[in-house]
């Protein structure tokens, strides 16, 4: 029997940086397991622009990465300026040359707001099953664009099936879009255990000292690190402290962040790796007494489920995905997002109390072993793509799983 082929769409797929091309490798290993074929067509728009003069022709490159054969798209570039509109109907191009090529069954587009339009309508002029999966950038920030509205209703109302990540994402777009309630499901990323004993020592180790305050991914606008500086500048006479940042600013913002560390006046205590690899952000997870998600939107992040799995004590917002994996006082703390003064309370509490550090971390571990399992994601993302493809039998598979 020949197999389901999909194809993914993604801004983003290792050796790609980011929590979006993790969670499509993932997802990608999960669906070969399953015995689908698995294409993933990558693209950014950001690759239309350059600055040193280049000039090229559309292309896309096929390689084939742990048996998914991965497609990057690639636009041409026959200006200094090319158009958005340029960009996105070569890239609509590319991927029906490749529809045409492997016969698609299944799309599924990771992004609403640049892969989400070009992949729902290929798949709906084909009469093709799509899946569209929602990130938190999404609904949380490109919704406020005047010219993204409508795009994105559009694009929740032609899905046979939605995403979410968190339940506050999948409400915001049921209120967008009313039928999405009928197509739609929410639930957690996965992590797969990690063995923290065979990673390497961090070359920043011995620069840290005190209690050690971390947070990890790339750093921008809606991670809320502001509130994190200005609240280690609060503690620094009551406490001996290092404040470790796993990753780098996003470079347009980087001014912006150079500025609030100069202002927060935290400098001395701050430590900040850039980019490192996967391997070498996990082994600094253990060095720290405290992990803090100060996120003023997140959807459903991965760098919390990694200090999850490290048994970190967590502090993190009442946002998303944060606030429903997390129970209070139970396996972390959550504090008001943009509120320095609780951030700095739960800091300082935390700091003071090494034994409920240890519960709290102790707690997280077992919740994001059982709750949060590659075995409980791929079930509802089975269910997922056998529900869009009109395959799906509740009597043998169960309903999916919400969070």
């Amino acid at each position: 029997m020949d197999k389901t082929k999909v194809c993914i769409t993604t801004l983003e797929y290792p050796p790609d940086i980011g929590g979006v091309g993790e969670s499509v490798h993932r997802i990608s290993q999960m669906l070969i397991d399953s015995g689908y074929e698995v294409h993933v067509a990558v693209f950014r728009s950001k690759e239309r622009l350059v600055s040193d003069g280049t000039r090229r022709r559309a292309s896309c490159t096929t390689t084939l990465q742990d048996g998914v054969f991965v497609h990057r798209i690639r636009s041409a570039i026959r200006n200094n300026v090319t158009e958005v509109q340029d960009f996105f109907s070569e890239i609509y191009l590319q991927l029906k040359y490749l529809h045409q090529k492997h016969s698609f069954n299944l799309f599924h587009a990771f992004f609403l707001n640049e892969t989400g339009y070009v992949t729902t309508l290929l798949a709906r002029e084909n009469d093709i099953p799509v899946i569209n999966s929602v990130r938190g950038n999404d609904l949380h920030k490109h919704i406020f664009h005047p010219k993204n509205h409508a795009q994105i209703a559009w694009i929740l109302e032609n899905s046979d099936w939605v995403t979410f990540v968190s339940r506050d994402l999948l409400k915001r777009a049921s209120i967008i879009t009313p039928s999405i309630k009928l197509k739609s499901s929410a639930f957690w990323n996965s992590i797969a255990p990690i063995n923290f004993e065979q990673l390497p020592t961090p070359s920043l180790v011995n620069e840290l000292s005190g209690i050690v305050i971390g947070s990890s991914g790339r750093f921008r606008d809606k991670k809320g690190i502001e509130f994190l500086l200005d609240a280690c500048a609060d503690l620094d006479q009551e406490l001996d402290l290092t404040l470790l940042l796993i990753g780098d600013f996003i470079e347009k913002e980087r001014e912006y962040w150079q500025q609030q560390i100069q202002q927060s006046q935290i400098g001395h205590r701050l430590r900040i790796t850039g980019i490192t690899s996967r391997q070498e952000a996990l082994a600094y997870l253990p060095h720290l007494d405290i992990f803090a998600i100060p996120s003023v939107h997140d959807g459903c992040p991965n760098t919390l489920l990694e200090a999850m799995t490290a048994s970190r004590a967590i502090i993190g917002t009442r946002v998303d995905a944060i606030a429903e994996i997390i129970e209070h006082s139970v396996d972390g703390l959550l504090v008001n997002p943009g509120s320095t003064e609780e951030l700095t309370a739960a800091l300082q509490y935390l700091a003071t109390q090494p034994q409920l550090r240890q519960k709290l971390g102790a707690a997280a571990k077992v919740k994001v072993t059982q709750q949060l399992a590659p075995s409980v994601e791929y079930q509802n993302w089975m269910n997922v793509y056998q529900r869009a493809l009109g395959t799906f039998d509740a009597a043998f598979l169960g309903e999916i799983s919400f969070v």
